[in-house]
């Protein structure tokens, strides 16, 4: 270690003149940030260089919690992809929320190997219960402000999918369901909007959970998509008066279930002609065509066909552009499985708060992520037909 660098850890524990110090953390951040951006650009700012990849394209504000007090940083944006600073650690919010529950499963006496196992391994078997309190505290503000924050503007389309996981209840170990609602709004861009914890998906669940949402400012909900929850469907109609999507992908891996091993490849690429049609008229006709040729060797598949039709089409009644992102889940897959690869790490929550704790550190983190990418998840100009906001489908003013 240098003597510079001695000199202001030095300084930064004695806390002497901390505007000073913050002002010179913040100039150093500031300084790497303009050097790591104009290597992504290959020049500098304003600069002319046949070397340029890239342009910049302003700042967004971030506050920075440092030993010396909050510095307030500007991060530059792109025009082509994002840049997020390597020193702000995106992820260290999820990893301080994972110790938290952790530890607190050692405090409480719950001992499954894999939490004795972490317990050695970060050298955790000293820690009291006041360190644990103050560390959960910490993170539970964080975590509470978020999911509790405003919702502004128009959000046209919802995704909801449930997940379970294991937490002890009055000394027995239990599953319950963990719900995740991510939109996108008018501006085309993605959000996680909420989260809740539930023993079962039933229809009350649901609609308090959606009624919670509403109450924050959800609006303008066009279509949610998720999997065939029990009562989903009836929830959504009662709180928002939305088109519901079943998932595709659910519904196709159920559909062949009926199909049996040796016919599950020409059923699939049948019920595929329905979904490559251009408009929801043709998609319609093409599937009840497709249930009719079924009928006879499969009847059970018939059946749920017929009765599937209007959930698993809704999303062709919306622009194309939209309609990959509109006929499944798959948009929160990648969320769920950052969820379950943490989580199965704990195994077994000693409570619900602290699936809160984690999880939801996990969906802060990952709408900061959101929120520094360049590309919006839809484009603004396909938005203008799914949106209340008249602004969204005004056309751009002549230069």
């Amino acid at each position: 270690m240098t003597e510079d660098t001695i000199a202001l850890r030095t300084l930064l524990e004695k806390g002497s003149d901390a505007t000073f110090l913050r002002e010179m953390i913040g100039f150093a951040a500031q300084r790497l940030m303009e050097l790591e951006t104009e290597t992504l650009c290959g020049a500098k700012a304003g600069e002319r260089s046949p070397q340029r990849i890239n342009q910049r394209n302003g700042y967004r504000e971030r506050d920075w919690e440092t030993r010396a007090g909050t510095v307030e940083l500007r991060i530059p944006k792109l025009r082509k992809g994002s840049y997020f600073p390597g020193f702000l650690e995106p992820r260290r919010m999820a990893e301080k929320a994972l110790t938290a529950v952790i530890q607190e499963a050692y405090i409480q006496g719950i001992s499954t190997r894999s939490v004795d196992e972490l317990v050695k391994a970060m050298g955790m078997s000293g820690i009291s219960k006041s360190q644990v309190s103050r560390l959960c505290e910490e993170i539970d503000q964080r975590v509470k402000a978020f999911l509790d924050r405003p919702i502004e503007g128009d959000w046209p389309y919802l995704w909801i999918d449930a997940t379970y996981l294991k937490v002890r209840q009055d000394g027995r170990i239990v599953s319950v369901a963990v719900i995740v609602a991510v939109g996108a709004n008018s501006d085309g861009r993605r959000e996680v909007l909420g989260m809740d914890i539930g023993p079962s998906e039933a229809e009350t669940f649901w609609t308090a959970f959606l009624r919670k949402l509403a109450r924050r400012g959800l609006r303008g909900v066009k279509l949610v998509v998720s999997d065939a929850h029990e009562g989903i469907k009836a929830a959504v109609s009662r709180i928002f008066t939305a088109s519901w999507q079943r998932c595709r992908v659910h519904f196709m891996r159920n559909a062949l279930a009926h199909a049996g091993r040796s016919g599950r490849r020409v059923v699939s690429a049948f019920i595929a002609t329905a979904f490559a049609q251009d408009d929801a008229k043709q998609a319609k006709a093409q599937w009840r065509r497709v249930a009719d040729q079924l009928r006879l060797k499969v009847p059970k598949l018939a059946t749920l066909m017929d009765k599937a039709e209007t959930d698993v089409l809704a999303y062709m009644s919306f622009p194309p552009q939209h309609r990959t992102k509109l006929h499944s889940t798959n948009p929160l897959e990648r969320l769920n499985g950052e969820i379950k690869r943490r989580t199965e790490v704990v195994g077994i929550f000693p409570n619900e708060a602290a699936i809160t704790r984690l999880v939801g550190a996990i969906l802060l983190e990952q709408n900061d992520e959101w929120a520094v990418q360049r590309a919006r998840y839809i484009t603004l100009e396909s938005m203008a037909p799914v949106s209340d906001d008249p602004l969204v489908g005004l056309p751009d003013m002549a230069a």
